[in-house]
């Protein structure tokens, strides 16, 4: 089934100049960027994107760090994209993520885990409208479909 997600590269995704790295490994997955900016998150933004921890003792932080420095904002399309990208980024905490995860080759902080992927098709649909507006994102076909995808898969992408 096709779907939606977001991704943040997270400010110290960008201040160690991985955002490429870690695109890299979601395009040569299969997945297409229908969508990505680099945008400055302000308070506002934040706190609507971790709405459910503005009350939580350690959002003070956590808004500190996100707002620090510029994140790259990216919509990914792809069959069952929000479980899989789940699965390529790794557990939360850096230092407990697997190797062969993003977090795992590259993080090991419990806070500053590079990346920010949505947890589910709902989460996806909530966290794309807060980032891009519709006409921010683009409909389109990759030519390695073919290659990536059966002809069946290839009707329902």
């Amino acid at each position: 089934m096709k779907q939606r997600t977001l991704i943040l590269l997270k400010p110290d995704c960008m201040e160690r100049r991985l955002a490429g790295t870690v695109l890299a490994r979601f395009e040569q997955k299969g997945f297409r960027i229908v969508g990505m900016k680099l945008m400055q998150v302000t308070p506002e933004i934040a706190s609507k994107h971790y709405a459910e921890h503005v009350e939580k003792p350690f959002f003070p932080n956590l808004l500190g760090y996100i707002t620090s420095d510029p994140v790259t904002a990216i919509c990914l399309e792809g069959r069952d994209v929000v479980n899989v990208v789940r699965k390529m980024v790794g557990t939360t905490k850096g230092y407990l993520a697997e190797p062969g995860t993003i977090r795992g080759d590259f993080s090991i902080s419990g806070q500053k885990n590079l990346v920010h992927a949505s947890d589910s098709p709902e989460s996806a649909e909530r966290e794309i409208a807060i980032f891009f507006r519709p006409e921010e994102l683009v409909t389109w076909k990759s030519c390695d479909d073919a290659f990536l995808l059966s002809e069946s898969e290839r009707e329902e992408a």
